[in-house]
C-alpha cells in the first residue's frame, strides 16, 4: 500500500515508468533532480546514465499516450522534411523530422510530453506536426547524421586555426559601413560562409557555386576541374547568404536585376591572403553567385612544377628571354592559362625590366608588376590600356586576351617595335591559333613578322600516387587509342584511379597536358600564302612539335594521369 501511495505522487510517463518496472521509483526521482539541475531531459538522462532502456522507455511512452512507435532502423528520414525546421530548434529540443506529407510533418521525439518543442516546431514551420515515438539513443545517431547530412549545422564551425567569426575578410573598394555592421550581426550565417570559403581553400577547388532554386539550395566547389555538392542549406538562407557575400564583395545589394562583379580579399594569415572574384547572376529563383579562387601561391609554382616535356619547357624559357616577339598561350576557359601566363612573368619579373599588364580582371597581384583593368565602361579597352603603355617605356607587356582586330593590331606591332609581348586567344590547338587571328582580320605577314611562340594547353587530373592501380588494357585497344607500336613493343604500364582517403576518387591536382609550337620560317611563309590550319599542322608535325593528344599520352606512359582523364580533356 505504501508503495502504491508513493507512485500516486507521479504522473505522466514517469509514473508508468515505475509501474512498468522499468526503473525504481527512488532512483527515478535522484534522476529527475539530476536532470533538472544539469537541464537535460530526463528520458535523455535516463540512458546516457544507463538507468533505464531506451527500447523500454520507447515502448511504455507510446502506450501511455496512445503515440505511434517507430524503429528509426527501419525508417528512411526525409532530408527536405528535416530542411523544413530551423536546426537551431532540431538542436534545442533534440527532436527529428521525419517525413512532409503536404501540411503534415512527422516528428521523431523521445518524451511525447514535450509540448514545448511540438508547439516550437508548429509555429516556426506553419505545418501541423505528428509525433512518433523513438528511442531516444537511435533518435540522438540519426539527428547528428541528418543535419551533417544537410549541412545546416552553425555548431562546430570552429577551425583551429581560423577565427571564423572575426577573420579578417575585406574588399579592395570602400567599405558600406552601416550595412557591414547590419549583416555582421546574423553570426551564424557570417560564420557559415566563412567556413564554406576556408574548406575551399583548403581543399583546393578554384570555384564555389552558390545556387538557389525553387525548393532548395545547394553549394558546389569545382576541385580538380570537376564539380561537386558540399552542402545544402535550407532555401530560406539563400537571400542571406547571398546578402552576406555581396556585403563582402562591396556590391549593391539593394540591386538584384542585374550581374554584378566584386573582389573579396581573405587575410588567412600575416603573410598569406587569399582573393576571391565574385560575380552575381539573377536566375529564375534568386542570384546565383560563383566565387573564382585566386591564390597568389599558384602562380609562384615555378615552371617545372606546370608539366611541361623538357624540350617544351627550353623552348618557352628561351622565347622568355628574347627581348622582343609575341607569345600565346591558348585553350578553352580552365585550362591554366593564366597560371602559365604568372609563372612567365614571375621569371621576366626582374628590376631591369618594366613590365605592365592589361586584364579583365587582374586575377593575382604581383608586385613589381603594373597591372591594370580593362574598364570599357569608362572607355579603357584592352586597345586603349596597350596604347598607353607604349608611351610608358615598357620592356614587357601582357594583355589578357586578344579579343578584336584593334587589340591584335596593337599587339603586334609592339612585338616588331622590341617589346615581349604576352596573351591569350580561345583556340583549340596550337596551329588554329594562327588561321583564327587571319580571320580576325590581322595581315597574314604581321602575323609570321610577329608571333613566335605558342602554347596550346590542358588540365588533367593526375592520379594519386598512394591508390593508383595498373589497368589490363589489350594491345588492339591501346592502338586505336594512339599509342605508337614502339611504345606498345616497349610493354607500356597503363594506371587508372582507385580512391582513397587522401584522394578525390582516385586523383589529386592537376597536371598540363602542352603543346608548344615554335613558328618556323616555313610555318610563316604557309600563312602569307593563306595556308590553313592543317597545312600548318602537318609542317609542325615534321618539326618535331606533340599535338596535345600526344601529349596526354605521354603522360599516361609515364602514370602522371590515366586514359580516361586524357580522353575526356583532348580532342581526337
Amino acid at each position: 500500500m505504501a508503495a502504491t501511495a508513493s507512485q500516486s505522487n507521479l504522473a505522466g510517463l514517469p509514473r508508468r515508468l515505475v509501474q512498468d518496472g522499468i526503473i525504481a521509483e527512488d532512483k527515478l526521482n535522484e534522476a529527475t533532480e539530476a536532470a533538472r539541475k544539469d537541464k537535460v531531459p530526463l528520458v535523455a538522462y535516463l540512458v546516457n546514465q544507463d538507468l533505464a532502456n531506451a527500447r523500454a522507455i520507447a515502448v511504455a511512452a507510446s502506450h501511455e499516450f496512445g503515440v505511434p512507435l517507430l524503429d528509426l532502423d527501419a525508417m528512411e528520414v526525409d532530408l527536405e522534411a528535416v530542411r523544413s525546421v530551423d536546426q537551431k530548434l532540431i538542436s534545442k529540443h533534440r527532436v527529428l523530422p521525419l517525413v512532409k506529407r503536404g501540411q503534415r510533418l512527422f516528428l521523431a521525439i523521445a518524451d511525447p510530453t514535450n509540448l514545448q518543442a511540438i508547439d516550437d516546431i508548429k509555429f516556426q514551420s506553419s505545418l501541423r506536426i505528428d509525433p512518433v515515438v523513438v528511442e531516444q539513443d537511435k533518435l540522438e545517431e540519426r539527428i547528428s547524421k541528418a543535419i551533417e547530412a544537410v549541412d545546416t549545422s552553425m555548431s562546430g564551425l570552429d577551425d583551429e586555426d581560423f577565427d571564423l567569426e572575426n577573420l579578417d575578410v575585406s574588399s579592395d573598394e570602400q567599405e558600406d559601413e552601416d550595412v557591414h555592421r547590419d549583416d555582421i550581426e546574423d553570426a551564424p550565417v557570417v560564420r557559415f560562409v566563412n567556413k564554406i570559403l576556408l574548406d575551399a581553400i583548403k581543399r583546393g577547388a578554384s570555384d564555389i557555386h552558390f545556387e538557389p532554386y525553387e525548393k532548395h539550395f545547394r553549394i558546389r566547389t569545382r576541385l580538380d576541374g570537376v564539380l561537386s555538392e558540399v552542402a545544402a542549406p535550407p532555401v530560406a538562407l539563400a537571400n542571406k547568404l547571398c546578402a552576406r557575400l555581396k556585403v563582402m564583395s562591396r556590391m549593391d545589394i539593394a540591386e538584384r536585376r542585374v550581374p554584378q562583379d566584386g573582389r573579396i580579399k581573405m587575410r588567412l594569415s600575416k603573410n598569406r591572403a587569399i582573393d576571391f572574384r565574385v560575380n552575381t547572376c539573377p536566375t529564375l529563383f534568386g542570384e546565383k553567385i560563383v566565387l573564382r579562387i585566386l591564390d597568389p601561391s599558384s602562380a609562384k609554382l615555378g615552371i617545372d612544377a606546370l608539366g611541361y616535356e623538357d624540350k617544351q619547357k627550353q623552348l618557352y624559357l628561351k622565347h622568355l628571354n628574347k627581348p622582343y616577339g609575341m607569345i600565346l598561350v591558348t585553350g578553352p576557359t580552365g585550362s591554366g592559362k593564366t597560371v602559365s601566363l604568372y609563372t612567365g612573368l614571375n621569371i621576366l619579373n626582374t628590376v631591369d625590366r618594366n613590365i605592365s599588364t592589361a586584364e579583365d580582371p587582374a586575377e593575382i597581384n604581383l608586385a613589381g608588376i603594373n597591372q591594370v583593368n580593362v574598364n570599357p565602361k569608362v572607355g579603357l579597352t584592352f586597345a586603349s590600356a596597350l596604347k598607353a603603355f607604349l608611351r610608358q617605356d615598357p620592356d614587357v607587356i601582357m594583355v589578357g586576351e586578344i579579343r578584336d582586330l584593334e587589340t591584335a593590331e596593337i599587339a603586334i606591332k609592339a612585338a616588331q617595335t622590341g617589346h615581349l609581348v604576352l596573351s591569350t586567344l580561345h583556340t583549340n590547338d596550337a596551329p588554329k591559333t594562327l588561321t583564327r587571328m587571319v580571320d580576325m582580320g590581322v595581315k597574314p605577314y604581321a602575323i609570321a613578322t610577329s608571333v613566335s611562340l605558342i602554347i596550346a594547353q590542358r588540365l588533367a587530373r593526375k592520379l594519386c600516387d598512394n591508390c593508383k592501380e595498373v589497368k589490363d588494357i589489350p594491345r588492339e585497344a591501346l592502338e586505336k587509342e594512339g599509342f605508337s607500336e614502339k611504345d606498345l613493343d616497349g610493354n607500356i604500364t597503363v594506371f587508372g584511379p582507385k580512391g582513397c582517403k587522401s584522394c578525390n576518387e582516385g586523383y589529386k591536382g592537376r597536371v598540363g597536358i602542352f603543346q608548344v609550337m615554335e613558328v618556323s620560317e616555313a610555318m610563316g611563309r604557309i600563312i602569307m600564302e593563306g595556308g590553313n590550319a592543317m597545312q600548318i599542322a602537318e609542317q609542325a608535325l615534321k618539326e618535331g612539335v606533340i599535338d596535345l593528344r600526344q601529349a596526354g599520352l605521354n603522360k599516361v606512359k609515364e602514370g602522371v594521369t590515366s586514359l580516361e582523364e586524357v580522353n575526356r580533356v583532348t580532342i581526337e
